[in-house]
């Protein structure tokens, strides 16, 4: 698929397959490592949402690539945009040389 688009009817298969599998695993949000609320629904902003790891509009071959979709929460995928993930670990009290 080379236009990212998200409204194939195989690019709603694939997620809803996905979150079926994320669900079952009950896996957390891969940016912010906390757990997703699978009984929640959109436009909640704790509720599962696909995300991409290389995001849809720098890549959008890669939207139906099931190497590239990971579980998020609604908020966390809404403030990463198009960014780089950001470090789970939180901000660092100090600099650290080492």
């Amino acid at each position: 698929m080379a236009d990212g688009n998200i409204t194939t009817r195989n690019y709603q298969r694939l997620r809803k397959i996905f979150r079926a599998e994320c669900e079952s695993n009950n896996a957390p949000c891969w940016l912010c490592g906390m757990p997703i609320d699978y009984s929640v629904e959109w436009p909640h902003a704790d509720a599962f949402e696909l995300d991409h790891f290389y995001p849809r509009s720098t890549h959008p071959e890669l939207t139906e690539d099931r190497g590239n979709f990971r579980p998020s929460h609604r908020a966390c995928n809404n403030e990463r945009s198009n960014t780089s993930a950001r470090d789970k670990l939180g901000t660092l009290t100090r600099q650290w040389i080492i």
